[in-house]
């Protein structure tokens, strides 16, 4: 299916719409010489929690205790994600060192 210009021309224009809503909407609604809600500090203190939490449950929805290799990757990146996070307290460090792990072992070990 190919789409007339007409048609890419208002894809385009929404997106951009969205973008530029989802990036001013907030300075709109939450000015600096007015104080934020209470219940909007409260999400930026959990929603960050509650996103990684899904990440994981996410990631490892799949993985199978009962067929090889029994989720030992993933076990192995998460530990090196936690000690990581807990030595040096970088999350693009952690997050990339258990990536580059995980990818390795799965490349390579675990074939």
């Amino acid at each position: 299916m190919t789409l007339t210009i007409q048609q890419s021309l208002i894809i385009i224009a929404v997106v951009a719409l969205g973008t530029v809503l989802t990036r001013f909407l907030p300075f709109i609604l939450f000015p600096d010489n007015k104080k934020t809600p209470k219940y909007i500090l409260y999400l930026g203190k959990v929603l960050p929690f509650a996103a990684i939490g899904l990440l994981i449950v996410y990631c490892l929805k799949n993985v199978s205790a009962q067929a090889a290799p029994y989720g030992i990757p993933e076990l192995i990146a998460i530990g090196c994600i936690v000690l990581l996070h807990l030595r040096k307290g970088s999350v693009l460090l952690s997050i990339g060192g258990g990536t580059i792990l995980y990818m390795a072992l799965v490349q390579f070990v675990f074939v």
